[in-house]
């Protein structure tokens, strides 16, 4: 969940005072991710990652009693300090079974029972149906869905066919011939995702239920349109030593001074390896205090020539590289 630093007061407003909230500030968005997919879709781990990250967050809101009410691509963004997706905007928020806004939830990602108490409210009557945290569940579906096809599926669940027999609508879009993940993981996060959007509320997964879907068991590894999208404080050199490099030591060290040299221009350097076996043999990891500083590197080293060859920079996940996971082949 996005972190609060503190609340304000701006007195020179043009509408007068104003409180302000001071939050962290995070990099690119869900929605900024299926925008770059092209309709292809994000990659598994990059679902797995956002959709644990997702309901962890749920998790903790609802065993607090409190439901989101409007989550969406856009409101979830990545953190590259923390290396994880947070929950943003709690304007629509509200404490369950005590309801202070009228409409909640955005078109594309509403509910059913959410959809029935806004019309309901537009028409001055009361829902005899209260909204509860299942709302949160219902647009987190959603979103997996749609970073799973690739596709804004908006159109989609408001069709009729949708609303007669959504489980059908999903099977066509896993079984799909431009969906191309593996069997066996894709069935699991198809399952997942059906557990989120029964129209029947009181049958929706819970995210504490959810979180235990066999899908989260499968490991899987980043591709690198993952790495670059999404930062971190480690940036990956790729194309820059070559087998001779390695196996001469005077020349490996010269040339681990001449790179340490340069990346420190961009911030403290924490530390630097270059494995000279698989996995990661050739690739150059930097680890840097901040992702401020890997991010002002990897746009500035990118496409730069070191030793004749084209620089190739990518971010690299720092929970892998401090446990000395190094991932040998990435798509």
């Amino acid at each position: 969940i996005v972190t609060l630093y503190g609340v304000f007061t701006n007195h020179y407003s043009t509408n007068g005072p104003s409180r302000c909230l001071l939050l962290e500030l995070l990099d690119i968005s869900v929605s900024e991710l299926l925008l770059h997919s092209s309709n292809q879709g994000c990659s598994m781990w990059m679902i797995q990652h956002c959709a644990r990250d997702v309901l962890e967050a749920l998790a903790f809101l609802h065993h607090k009693g409190y439901v989101h009410a409007d989550l969406k691509p856009r409101n979830i963004l990545w953190s590259a300090e923390e290396e994880c997706f947070k929950l943003i905007d709690f304007g629509l928020s509200f404490k369950e079974g005590n309801q202070d806004v009228k409409y909640i939830q955005t078109d594309g990602y509403r509910a059913p029972e959410a959809e029935l108490q806004n019309c309901l409210a537009q028409a001055g009557l009361q829902s005899e149906t209260e909204c509860t945290s299942a709302v949160d569940l219902w647009s987190l579906g959603i979103v997996l869905l749609e970073m799973f096809s690739g596709m804004k599926l908006k159109h989609t669940v408001q069709s009729q066919e949708w609303k007669t027999n959504s489980s059908a609508i999903i099977d066509r879009i896993f079984a799909s011939e431009g969906v191309v993940n593996s069997a066996i993981p894709a069935y699991h996060l198809r399952d997942l995702i059906k557990s989120m959007l029964h129209c029947d509320q009181g049958k929706r997964a819970s995210a504490e239920k959810a979180l235990c879907s066999p899908f989260f068991s499968i490991p899987f590894a980043p591709h690198i349109e993952d790495l670059v999208m999404l930062p971190t404080p480690v940036l990956r050199l790729l194309n820059v030593l070559s087998d001779a490099s390695l196996q001469c030591e005077e020349e490996y060290e010269d040339i681990l001074e001449d790179i340490r040299e340069e990346c420190q221009k961009y911030g403290p350097v924490v530390s630097l390896l270059i494995p000279k076996e698989n996995p990661g043999k050739g690739q150059v990891f930097v680890e840097y205090a901040n992702a401020g500083d890997s991010k002002a590197a990897q746009k500035m080293l990118t496409g730069k020539i070191f030793d004749g060859k084209f620089v190739v920079a990518t971010f690299y996940p720092l929970s892998a590289y401090k446990r000395g996971y190094l991932y040998q082949n990435l798509l």
